[in-house]
């Protein structure tokens, strides 16, 4: 049932007309308990959900909201191997992906599902076999993933996140961007000799990627390469296609994959090459205690749910419109853009499973920059400005270098951050008063290791599910990208020719202007 037909949703619309005086001082205040129940452990993380915008009596709500508009149902049939992407008919398992290949969870599976599940560790373990080939092969220095979107972002974010964890003597460059700056920039630093290229795409016809494919081939080959089998391999279930393009070592995924959830197959190819077989299997086992814990945790003291319950409220009902991610560790400078696809991509529909105009907001806007950077750029705002946007910090305990102090000041900065926006000050002045009463999340890691950081993105992972089932959408299809690709393509044929029929006048003189002949 989708949320606004529930009577939760008609009583938590009661609820925010009266709640607009709430005050979190005044709530910690009068509540010694506050903290612990808003706090839990879960998988790889620690989450504080106490300095938000609710009290206990609407999270109940929000529960009931979960449970009347069948979340939880809706989970188990995702875990259960049904076509829940209902727009193009098909199944939504990332989660298998992650998920052992023996033992009693297993056997539990439905055969079909069992069938898929074979599979998938065939495929990785073909795909780390490799890994630890490149990984051992001394001439190779410089990798290069070249894919867009999901093909892009996930590895990229990745690996970066994991640096610590990298082998040494290998680089990693990823390019995404079909503006040649982007590739010629990277190319500019490698010999064809050292350099594997991974062409990540499901299809192998993805334009930007298969421009920038085409180009590196033609740079490795006027470089003096000859052996495109050993410098290009492809993460594509079109083996045909890459065969035509001169590789043999493809890694394919499923079309049950979305490409926002595919950093667990093949497309984890540079994360395996960069932190190796057993770690990469590390960060798989994160993701599915994460996963265990979804499936498994009652809804009152479920991360996924309370998070995305959470999500819901300030979206529908308090009328938040964007959230900030600060995440307090440089190597998770990546994570903000990662989780822009994974919920703005997933979430942001106006239709219904129906097809059916919606009433109500989706997906938020999601943005961000890593801390301590972000209080000199935009956390001016987030204290003093006009609109309240919720934030949600990400820090991690442990640090992996041996500098003296920085550790300590850093997460004094996330603390002092959260606890600023909670309490404000007032100044008769006017212009150093903070108002306070803001709202933020915090999630903390004890470790930014591979376990932990696929436990957070799992947790991010059904976050978004939950809000989306909530609202009665399809969080696993994305026809808004394609427009777009449809309309550059038409307008790419007219660069050539310099034909402006039937274009708007804005469009008509804009390419007019952009043509090089």
């Amino acid at each position: 049932m989708r949320g606004d037909q529930t009577d939760a949703w008609q009583s938590l619309t009661a609820y925010s007309k009266a709640f607009f005086g709430f005050d979190l001082r005044n709530a910690f205040a009068s509540d010694a308990t506050r903290a612990a129940h808003f706090s839990q452990e879960a998988p790889g993380v620690f989450a504080d959900l106490s300095k938000n915008h609710w009290d206990a009596g609407i999270e109940a709500q929000l529960i009931a909201l979960a449970d009347q508009a069948g979340v939880l149902k809706h989970r188990d049939r995702m875990f259960k191997g049904d076509a829940i992407n209902a727009t193009e008919n098909r199944a939504v398992m990332h989660w298998l992906l992650r998920h052992p290949a023996e033992g009693a969870a297993a056997d539990a599976l439905p055969a079909s599902v069992q069938v898929c599940l074979k599979e998938v560790h065939e495929t990785l373990n073909d795909m780390l076999s490799y890994a630890e080939k490149i990984r051992s092969d001394e001439q190779i220095t410089d990798v290069v993933n070249i894919g867009i979107g999901g093909s892009d972002l996930g590895p990229q974010m990745a690996v970066m996140a994991l640096q610590s964890f990298a082998l040494k003597g290998k680089h990693f460059h990823f390019v995404s961007n079909v503006d040649g700056h982007e590739l010629d920039a990277v190319l500019k630093g490698l010999k064809s000799e050292s350099t594997l290229f991974l062409i990540a795409s499901k299809t192998f016809t993805t334009l930007e990627t298969m421009t920038n494919a085409l180009s590196a081939k033609r740079w490795f080959e006027s470089q003096g390469g000859t052996n495109v089998s050993r410098h290009f391999a492809a993460l594509t279930t079109n083996v045909e296609a890459a065969g035509k393009f001169g590789i043999q070592t493809c890694f394919g995924f499923w079309d049950w994959v979305g490409g926002r959830y595919s950093l667990w197959s093949a497309i984890g190819l540079p994360l395996a090459i960069a932190i190796g077989a057993d770690k990469f299997r590390e960060f798989l086992a994160g993701a599915h205690a994460m996963d265990q814990h979804f499936q498994n945790a009652d809804a009152a003291h479920n991360l996924p749910v309370r998070l995305g319950m959470l999500d819901v409220w300030y979206r529908n009902f308090l009328h938040y419109t964007s959230r900030c991610i600060a995440p307090y560790h440089s190597a998770l400078k990546r994570f903000a853009p990662y989780l822009q696809q994974l919920e703005m991509e997933s979430n942001g529909k106006q239709v219904d499973l129906q097809g059916q105009a919606l009433p109500y907001g989706t997906s938020p806007v999601l943005w961000g920059e890593p801390g301590t950077n972000g209080q000199h750029a935009f956390f001016q705002m987030l204290h003093q400005g006009t609109d309240v946007v919720p934030l949600e910090f990400i820090a991690v305990k442990n640090a992996t270098h041996a500098l003296p102090d920085h550790q300590a000041l850093l997460l004094s900065n996330a603390l002092a951050q959260a606890q600023a926006l909670m309490v404000g000050k007032a100044d008769a002045g006017g212009h150093k008063n903070f108002p306070g009463n803001r709202p933020s999340t915090f999630i903390l890691l004890e470790d930014l290791t591979p376990f932990n950081l696929g436990a957070l993105i799992a947790l991010q992972e059904h976050r978004v599910f939950v809000s989306g089932a909530v609202w009665g959408i399809n969080s696993f299809d994305q026809w808004g990208v394609e427009l777009g690709k449809v309309l550059a393509k038409d307008i790419h044929a007219r660069m050539a020719s310099g034909d402006v029929a039937g274009l708007d006048a804005s469009t008509a003189q804009l390419l007019q202007r952009v043509r090089t002949s």
